[in-house]
């Protein structure tokens, strides 16, 4: 063991010099030498979900993070290094005579296993290991803990739990110089991932050449390249850094109306130019943005606001705690919470397209099985955005292009595959999301999923989003359909949310024929645009007929039946199920009604699901977050 510390400074969902409690701990060593490393961890590389734009924004962070270490020092900046932590710490510690080695929580599944793992070889190596929570407001173990052990299911469970654990601290500033690394040189051998399976190899135009070199091709640690991934080029409109986050936290908070009054429900999810929400959700995602900065610097200008401000959940500090929600549940549910099987939180829905799973750890494998050829159809056209349907259509084009969708547009595509149209496994639409988000969080999209399938955390499975009069409330006109389904640029806005109902001539004139299924982009020389795949009220209906069975029968995932495939005589003994029974309609049409948005509303409901039409007994724990509806109120 040297006589001064020599530290490892492991970079990981912290991409920031600001508000960084795991770096100040590093710091306050004292150290001789402080490496700041990366490593290129395969996981994410292969196993993972990431399109392009996410790799893009990754790579922006990192870059931004290493310019400014070599600011502070100009004989630093961030090392990455290309191998799996698992297997290059045994070596790197030894190679740069570690004595520390210092990192952020994090309590994602995958990161639980590869921390430990870590942890145990630094151990074994004498390196003293220093762990700090950065990643949200609360450690999510000491949430859980405060919740009775049991996985924070509400709002209010949040709240309570946060109570006991006490106050926020204040952020923390950015250091104003960092220590020299020790010596560089790498005299180890490489040990290369295997890359199959490679689940991003639909994201790739070129061969994935990463891992040619452990510290990059010219030997200096550089951040690799979209060329070096061999991916696709990015089409988002947001770039990542800190630089670029704290500076849009700078605007947002100037606003100081915006800030105190924001409300999520108010917020208009067809407004794109510019956006009616923060977009600092990728930022946390990487840790450019510090959580803790956003939420004191939203709190001082709310406590100073001399109108009047919004309140939780639905204001900025209840979007904040809603993250925290979600990563409590994680936190006790671990790889489960990602999938239904095994999970006791979610309820078992027989949906379409279900995951398959190894029967030897219980975990899903990554792909599907096709039990139904028209529901397999349904979630590729609505993968796409050929369903048919403009607003559904132009949400999943916005976000495939972009990387985002407003909360309320992930609240309309989600609804509708899951449980208001497709009735397709909310675990697909997961994937989807895992695949284009760049603001994707295991835990926020696992769960925001599972609460807009009805599957745990919301229970109003009657409250479907409509396609065609949901979106004229905020866009009568029709301009974010025109923005991102352009074949349709020219239609009346009487048709532009319903096109399949133009007179003939109308289309023409419009230059768009409503024909075909959306894999033709012209049709007798003209731009086409897919008739509706399926009547959607007839699909609404069957979709609610399933889950007043699904809920009756009160199966969880944990449930053997789940997990054996027992609970199919469960519900052929309760009646057929209407929504893996009904027809596919080729030319029916959408319905005009206008939908209650099934806003985010925190509290428990004593009554609960009972208060669902055909509800089955609710696990305790299950909650619901009815007070939107005028039951019990949210803790303000």
């Amino acid at each position: 063991m040297p006589s001064k510390p020599r530290v490892i400074y492991w970079f990981r969902t912290d991409l920031r010099l600001h508000d960084s409690p795991a770096l100040k701990a590093a710091l306050d060593l004292k150290p001789d030498c402080l490496y700041p490393v990366w490593c290129w961890d395969p996981h994410y590389v292969y196993r993972a979900r990431v399109g392009p734009n996410r790799w893009r924004y990754l790579l922006e962070c990192q870059s931004d993070l290493s310019a400014s270490i070599t600011k502070l020092n100009p004989n630093s900046k961030l090392f990455v290094i290309r191998e799996a932590p698992q297997t290059l710490f045994a070596k790197l510690l030894k190679a740069w005579k570690i004595s520390h080695l210092v990192f952020e929580k994090d309590t994602d599944a995958y990161a639980r296993e590869r921390d430990a793992e870590v942890m145990k070889i630094a151990k074994e190596a004498g390196v003293k290991v220093i762990v700090k929570m950065g990643r949200t407001l609360y450690d999510p173990d000491e949430l859980v803990k405060a919740n009775g052990g049991k996985p924070t299911m509400s709002i209010t469970q949040v709240q309570h739990a946060g109570d006991k654990l006490g106050s926020i601290p204040r952020p923390l500033p950015a250091p104003k110089s960092l220590p020299d690394p020790g010596d560089t040189s790498l005299d180890i051998n490489q040990t290369r991932p295997p890359q199959n399976p490679d689940f991003n190899s639909i994201q790739r135009s070129d061969e994935e050449t990463s891992y040619a070199n452990l510290a990059g091709p010219e030997g200096d640690f550089a951040v690799p390249t979209m060329a070096e991934l061999g991916l696709k080029p990015a089409t988002s409109l947001q770039l990542g850094g800190e630089t670029i986050g704290l500076a849009q936290l700078d605007r947002i908070i100037k606003d100081e109306h915006y800030t105190a009054t924001f409300s999520k429900p108010a917020t208009a999810p067809t407004a794109f130019a510019p956006q009616s929400t923060t977009l600092l959700s990728p930022h946390m995602h990487f840790g450019s943005v510090s959580v803790r900065e956003f939420y004191w610097r939203v709190q001082d200008v709310m406590r100073k606001y001399k109108g009047k401000a919004s309140t939780i959940p639905t204001n900025l500090i209840g979007q904040l705690l809603f993250r925290d929600m979600y990563f409590g549940a994680q936190a006790a549910l671990g790889y489960q919470f990602s999938q239904t099987v095994g999970n006791s939180h979610c309820r078992f829905i027989p949906w379409h397209l279900p995951s398959e799973v190894n029967k030897e750890n219980g975990l899903v494998t990554g792909s599907y099985t096709i039990d139904n050829a028209s529901a397999e159809v349904w979630f590729q056209r609505w993968r796409y955005g050929r369903t048919g349907f403009p607003w559904i259509d132009a949400l999943m084009r916005q976000l495939r292009q972009e990387g985002w969708i407003h909360h309320l547009g992930r609240h309309a595509v989600a609804c509708f595959l899951t449980r208001g149209g497709c009735y397709v496994s909310w675990e697909r639409g997961a994937e989807v999301f895992e695949e284009w988000l760049i603001d994707h969080e295991v835990a926020c999209n696992a769960g925001n999923w599972q609460w807009l399938s009805c599957t745990a955390f919301y229970a109003m499975f009657y409250r479907c989003y409509s396609p065609i009069a949901f979106p004229k409330k905020t866009d009568k006109e029709g301009a974010f359909v025109r923005r991102y389904v352009p074949e349709l640029e020219k239609y009346p806005v009487k048709y532009i949310y319903e096109p399949w109902k133009a007179p003939l001539l109308d289309q023409k004139n419009a230059g768009c024929l409503v024909r075909g299924d959306g894999t033709e982009a012209e049709i007798d020389g003209s731009k086409a645009y897919p008739k509706p795949m399926f009547d959607f009220d007839e699909r609404r209906t069957a979709c609610i007929d399933g889950m007043k069975t699904a809920y009756r029968i009160g199966l969880y995932g944990d449930n053997e039946k789940c997990k054996d495939g027992t609970w199919r005589a469960l519900f052929d003994e309760g009646g057929s199920n209407g929504a893996r029974k009904a027809k596919h309609e080729e030319n029916a049409a959408g319905v005009d009604e206008d939908e209650t948005e099934a806003a985010e509303k925190g509290g428990q409901n004593k009554g609960g699901d009972a208060d669902t039409p055909a509800a089955g007994k609710r696990k305790r724990g299950q909650n619901t977050l009815d007070a939107h509806f005028g039951k019990k109120k949210a803790r303000k």
